[in-house]
């Protein structure tokens, strides 16, 4: 359901980007970034969030330098935003993706 990449840090642990459809349902994008131990890890935090459709195959769009950066430098370890082009926006904690949409 996703695109989306890894990559692996000098010491082990992954960064794991996922792009995935925008919750309020028009049309556009969001990228997600996990900090883990491992792709399943990252992957099993990401449903256990509630994206339970969270799937990565391949390597297509593996995180840039600064996205790994971005999520290694936030608390949780796990950003989002929502034009992943856009070098304009800033990265949000998960949490506010999740929030109830009015």
């Amino acid at each position: 359901m996703a695109g989306g990449g890894f990559c692996r840090l000098p010491d082990g642990r992954m960064v794991v980007a996922v792009s995935l459809p925008s919750p309020g349902g028009d049309g556009g994008r969001v990228r997600v970034l996990v900090h883990a131990l491992n792709r399943a890890r990252a992957l099993t935090r990401l449903r256990n969030l509630g994206l339970r459709a969270v799937y990565l195959r391949g390597n297509a769009e593996p995180p840039s330098p600064d996205e790994v950066t971005a999520v290694l430098h936030h608390p949780d370890g796990l950003v989002w935003r929502t034009s992943p082009d856009d070098r304009g926006e800033l990265w949000h904690p998960i949490r506010t993706l999740l929030v109830a949409q009015p």
